[in-house]
């Protein structure tokens, strides 16, 4: 595994997305394989989890503080607030301090940790971001020790310069993968300059570039790739990158054909850390070969520059023209 800077510390390339262990938007992931992911991942030298308080609501956390009890590896765990619906405060009304504190508070405890390593705001609506009073709340819940860094998981662009215009950002977690490789002509480079670390989630576009789907395959009814296939739920760019179903498989294999003989999967990632200013990759796993299939990806070769030549062509003439929702 090699690792990249995240403020001062050293964190793995490829990290491990825990959406799928809530078992509430993947199919279920049961205690015993959750966190027998969790240390195949650790093992194997892994050190950076990210997970959120939504995720089955703590479920996914809950698994997490388990396992940080059972190893005795140095271990980062990133988690996110903003998205919870119970009461008394729901969305979108979860943006005063106290029921952020609230919000650090309940994942301390889910995690069994005194202090949050980094707390990211979860794709929270732009009119918070842009007033800006979010920014100050992280800022006192930091200064009185409960989070060591704060972070922002974002929707789009201009999401991601707002946050830039906050230098004590210490991370964005965004949407970046082969059917996403505008964004890193947005704000890469300022992000850089900035000492800004850059997560990339659903690295493998819910699982089109894994090329294992075809266009007849079909998802459960609790499965996110199949409620919210069409933004129903939540914005669509979260399933299949926005792109359609079945038009997403078509562009998967055409993807496939520009890159040498392989595993789809592990390409797609080693494609995302061929960017400099990206941090870590953060993707899911419902089974512990998953887990050991996308960590290799970080041994591939780079690809040539006439190979990423025409990944982008393939991009700009047909799947940014595809892509629904905002970005």
């Amino acid at each position: 595994m090699n690792y990249r800077n995240f403020k001062g510390e050293q964190i793995a390339e490829v990290g491990l997305g825990t959406w799928q262990l809530g078992s509430a938007d993947w199919g279920v992931v049961n205690q015993g394989d959750a966190l027998e992911i969790l240390h195949a991942y650790a093992e194997k030298g892994g050190n950076f989890i990210d997970t959120a308080d939504v995720y089955g609501m703590g479920t996914s956390e809950k698994f997490i503080g388990t396992f940080l009890k059972e190893t005795d590896k140095k271990m980062y765990v990133a988690t996110k607030l903003g998205r919870r619906h119970d009461a008394p405060n729901g969305w979108p009304q979860n943006f005063t301090y106290d029921a952020i504190r609230r919000h650090v508070e309940d994942s301390l405890t889910h995690l069994g940790v005194d202090q949050l390593f980094l707390e990211q705001l979860h794709c929270i609506p732009t009119e918070e971001l842009r007033k800006g009073d979010v920014f100050d709340h992280l800022r006192r819940l930091q200064e009185e020790g409960l989070i060591k860094h704060f972070g922002v998981s974002v929707e789009t662009a201009e999401e991601a310069l707002i946050c830039l215009g906050h230098k004590d950002v210490t991370s964005l977690q965004i949407i970046f993968n082969l059917f996403r490789q505008h964004l890193a002509d947005s704000f890469f480079d300022k992000a850089q300059q900035q000492g800004t670390a850059l997560i990339a989630r659903v690295p493998l576009a819910s699982g089109l570039l894994s090329g294992k789907f075809t266009a007849s395959t079909v998802f459960a009814e609790k499965d996110h790739r199949n409620y919210n296939a069409n933004g129903d739920a939540f914005n669509v760019g979260e399933t299949f990158s926005g792109v359609a179903f079945t038009e997403g498989v078509q562009l998967a294999g055409e993807i496939k054909s520009l890159l040498p003989e392989g595993n789809l999967a592990q390409q797609s990632i080693k494609w995302i850390l061929q960017h400099p200013a990206i941090t870590t990759v953060i993707p899911g796993a419902t089974k512990v070969s998953q887990v050991h299939s996308n960590m290799d990806a970080a041994a591939l070769a780079d690809f040539p520059a006439e190979t990423l030549t025409a990944l982008r062509g393939l991009y700009n003439e047909k799947i940014k023209p595809a892509i629904r929702g905002a970005y």
